[in-house]
């Protein structure tokens, strides 16, 4: 095993952002790999940590991409590997360890509620306890892109919840972590998605982006720290 993070990239336009810029700022050696299914799956012995990205696929895909994803996860699981999923990476985790993948009370899209508020997801007690959330308040902005989530089982820890969709940020086992909702969103990546992601282009691209500059201040800090605090907890 090298010090290195392995990075799964769902689609080409959900790339890891604001991790990436950390890994870069900390000399943390990463590779990206852009997942389909078809390639022969990357040896984790290599690696010191994975993280699973977004993406518009369904955990409940029956294909040979969403098949082999989970299969990799699955391992990661069984050697105790420190994981990171985003998004799909979150739903991914959660049906390799057990749980379910539903559809969404509420398809939460970009930084607004149903009540025009900021989305917001707030620790649990549990959460509020875990070095992930070290130096963070006990509620956090985010940014929403999907339509499914997740129902946990009694092995899983719910670390944060929303007040539309109830199961945000989840724990399995001692270093596996995922969060429904996006952290890791940078301007230029706002940008992109705003052109490409079918459900952003249906929202009002100047507000949102007028959104995302009010609050990226405090975002981008809590994006920092929880990536910050997940290395650390990876042994970085």
């Amino acid at each position: 095993m090298v010090d290195e993070v392995l990075i799964i990239r769902n689609t080409p336009r959900e790339g890891p952002g604001l991790l990436e810029e950390i890994l870069k700022e900390k000399a943390i050696k990463y590779t990206i790999l852009d997942w389909d299914g078809k390639q022969t799956p990357p040896s984790l012995k290599d690696y010191k940590a994975l993280v699973v990205l977004g993406g518009p696929d369904s955990a409940n895909d029956d294909n040979d991409k969403i098949k082999n994803e989970l299969i990799l996860v699955r391992q990661a699981l069984n050697e105790n590997m420190p994981y990171l999923g985003i998004c799909l990476g979150l739903q991914i985790l959660v049906k390799a360890a057990g749980g379910e993948v539903i559809k969404s009370p509420v398809k939460e899209t970009g930084l607004r509620d149903p009540d025009n508020q900021y989305f917001q997801v707030s620790l649990t007690q549990r959460g509020r306890q875990d070095d992930l959330f070290n130096g963070l308040d006990a509620s956090l902005p985010l940014f929403h892109l999907h339509g499914e989530t997740v129902e946990i089982t009694k092995d899983m820890e719910l670390l944060a919840e929303g007040k539309y969709c109830r199961n945000q940020i989840v724990k399995v086992g001692h270093n596996a972590y995922g969060t429904q909702g996006h952290f890791e969103v940078t301007t230029e990546m706002l940008e992109y998605w705003t052109q490409e992601d079918p459900d952003l282009t249906t929202l009002d691209t100047e507000l949102l982006k007028k959104d995302f500059a009010s609050l990226q201040d405090s975002y981008t800090q809590t994006g920092r720290q929880l990536f910050e605090n997940f290395l650390k907890i990876a042994g970085f």
